[in-house]
């Protein structure tokens, strides 16, 4: 057990959450830089992380069955919480949401720093729209894919976008 699976909290004790919270506090949307573990003392401010996946995957991998099967969760969450904006960490993490909110993928391509303007839903309010990035993985920082002024130029859209100004 490794990452969030031991420490309670998501991307919390791997790699990925050193770029995710340093990146969040930056915005405002954490208490501080980093992470260790659920009772950290860590806050986060008008955001929540969440997984696509509920359960440990092998090699850490979702299959797609399992991200089926967890989908119900990632909509009663969604549904819960009436969003105005969401972040996907990832093509699994893009799909999961369209899938939770019932919308065709092909009407909202994956990309890095993509903005979708969300259709109005039951669990959708007026003017949500969903924020794409490549998922904060230490392949995808270590191979440059993902830098942190990528990460962060999405983190402040969606900050910008939050505080009332428009992309």
């Amino acid at each position: 057990m490794h990452g969030a699976n031991r420490t309670g909290r998501p991307f919390t004790g791997d790699h990925a959450g050193l770029l995710l919270y340093r990146t969040l506090h930056r915005f405002g949307f954490a208490s501080r830089p980093e992470s260790a573990g659920a009772g950290d003392g860590l806050r986060l401010i008008a955001c929540r992380i969440t997984n696509a996946v509920k359960c440990l995957p092998p090699a850490n991998k979702p299959l797609p069955g399992e991200v089926a099967r967890c989908n119900r969760h990632l909509a009663a969450e969604i549904a819960d919480l009436r969003p105005r904006a969401l972040l996907a960490l990832g093509a699994i993490a893009h799909g999961a949401v369209l899938r939770a909110l019932a919308l065709r993928p092909s009407a909202f391509p994956f990309a890095h720093h993509a903005v979708h303007d969300l259709p109005r839903g039951p669990f959708v309010p007026d003017g949500a729209r969903l924020f794409d990035s490549y998922h904060c993985s230490r392949y995808n920082t270590q191979t440059r894919r993902l830098t942190e002024a990528m990460f962060a130029a999405v983190l402040r859209d969606l900050s910008t976008f939050l505080n009332g100004a428009a992309r």
